[in-house]
């Protein structure tokens, strides 16, 4: 008797445990922080992501190895990640190969440690912010595109976007080299308001074509003695690289009404320069623009959560 009073005493006991595992089981978790912190949102981050860029250029020029194929990074205060297009499993110290060698991630803390500095990165200059993934920064490799960047969607969040893009290629540590022409109607219709940067740096144009043409007979070569002019820098082509001298990534920057769509009219596009296009174009990329702030980036599957026109 006291056998069977015992198990009905565990029995019960049982099944209370597992009653109250399936409770705590459905209870829902806790979410991950989701509001990024000041650090990743202000101009700090861009100093950052510039300094890993740089320790980058500089690691890979000491060992004698190309530079990754990277087309976009993100920064979470703790963490830097460059998101290769191609597999590398072995990253330069005191980089660490991560999701079988598409991403390679380094401690900000690192970054402060002895090591070569490198050069301005010609490569990257047109790595800009799209936006915001959860508490992520992300930024893209604009050149990576092979052809137009098209941004679609509700015309102000549009024209932000594109701004914020422009102004961070203009005034950010990491676009520091790059060259930006404002094209067509954009040139005097107030996209870049009053918080236009005065640089020598942005320019303007009539059409796509002359842009083009003006960029190629003036590549934006640094002044001779300037500090930080390099003379070898090194381009992404594919899954080569090559090496130019002086020549600075250009973003171009045009309306869909003014994009031409002849064929070859975009020839003039150089290898590590970018068109960013508002509205809907073929484009290489296509992104869309919510009315929530959100910006689906297409073939790249970056989840943006609220887009850098939102950032402020």
């Amino acid at each position: 008797m006291i056998w069977y009073v015992l198990a009905v005493v565990l029995g019960l006991a049982l099944i209370g445990a597992v009653a109250a595992l399936v409770v705590t089981e459905r209870r829902p978790r806790p979410p991950k922080p989701a509001a990024p912190s000041a650090a990743v949102v202000g101009r700090e981050a861009l100093d950052v992501v510039d300094a890993g860029l740089r320790r980058l250029t500089g690691e890979c020029l000491r060992s004698a190895r190309s530079l990754p194929d990277l087309y976009a990074v993100v920064y979470s205060e703790e963490r830097l990640g460059l998101l290769l297009a191609g597999v590398e499993e072995t990253a330069p110290a005191p980089w660490t190969a991560e999701a079988d060698g598409e991403r390679w991630t380094i401690s900000p803390d690192a970054l402060h440690r002895p090591g070569p500095e490198g050069e301005p990165a010609l490569p990257f200059a047109l790595t800009v912010t799209v936006g915001l993934d959860g508490a992520d920064r992300v930024l893209v490799d604009l050149s990576r595109a092979g052809g137009p960047v098209s941004v679609a969607g509700p015309d102000e969040e549009v024209r932000s976007l594109v701004r914020a893009v422009v102004i961070e290629a203009l005034a950010g540590p990491v676009g520091s080299l790059a060259e930006v022409t404002l094209v067509g109607s954009l040139a005097g219709d107030g996209l870049l308001g009053d918080d236009v940067p005065r640089t020598s740096r942005l320019h303007t144009a009539a059409s796509v074509e002359e842009a083009f043409a003006r960029a190629a007979s003036a590549p934006g070569t640094p002044e001779p003695g300037a500090s930080d002019v390099t003379q070898i820098f090194r381009l992404i082509e594919g899954s080569s690289r090559i090496a130019v001298q002086g020549e600075a990534p250009h973003l171009f920057v045009v309306d869909a009404s003014q994009l031409p769509r002849r064929q070859g009219a975009l020839d003039g596009l150089r290898r590590g320069d970018a068109l960013l296009v508002l509205g809907d174009a073929p484009a290489g990329w296509r992104w869309q623009a919510g009315a929530d702030g959100a910006l689906d980036t297409g073939p790249l599957g970056l989840e943006i959560t609220r887009h850098a026109g939102r950032m402020a």
